[in-house]
């Protein structure tokens, strides 16, 4: 892959790492209990916040360090999937004044499938692992 394309897949891989870290870790920091209890009250099962902040954490650091990209790239485009039909779609594009819209859904998703597309190998532990032509 020509050198400019793999420098823009490093962008958008260590933006869309440290985003979601950040979304991970605002879970654990504001209590898994209160986000497990906020699930159940849109009608998904409580213990699933505890996966998603899981895999927004540790999932976002692995990104950031090129570790799964590909794998991880495609859990969080079906997370934020799933965040925009079951949460975000109903208050619109850019909200409804009391909740957020599905805009910055959308920007992950896009990175997200970008990054499952064309995987990222500059600057990557997948390419050390695996060398230049190694799958990530």
């Amino acid at each position: 892959m020509n050198r400019k394309y793999e420098w823009s897949a490093l962008i958008l891989r260590v933006v869309l790492g440290v985003s979601f870290f950040v979304h991970g870790l605002a879970k654990f920091q504001g209590g898994l209990g209160n986000i497990a209890g906020w699930f159940d009250s849109i009608g998904l099962p409580g213990f699933l916040a505890y996966g998603v902040a899981f895999l927004e954490a540790a999932g976002g650091i692995a990104l950031v360090i090129g570790l799964g990209t590909k794998v991880l790239s495609a859990l969080f485009a079906l997370l934020m999937i799933g965040a925009m039909v079951k949460v975000k779609l109903a208050a619109g594009f850019l909200g409804d004044g009391q909740s957020a819209g599905y805009e910055l859904d959308l920007a992950f998703l896009a990175m997200a499938v970008s990054l499952v597309l064309t995987g990222s190998k500059l600057y990557s532990v997948d390419s050390l692992l695996f060398g230049r032509s190694g799958s990530n």
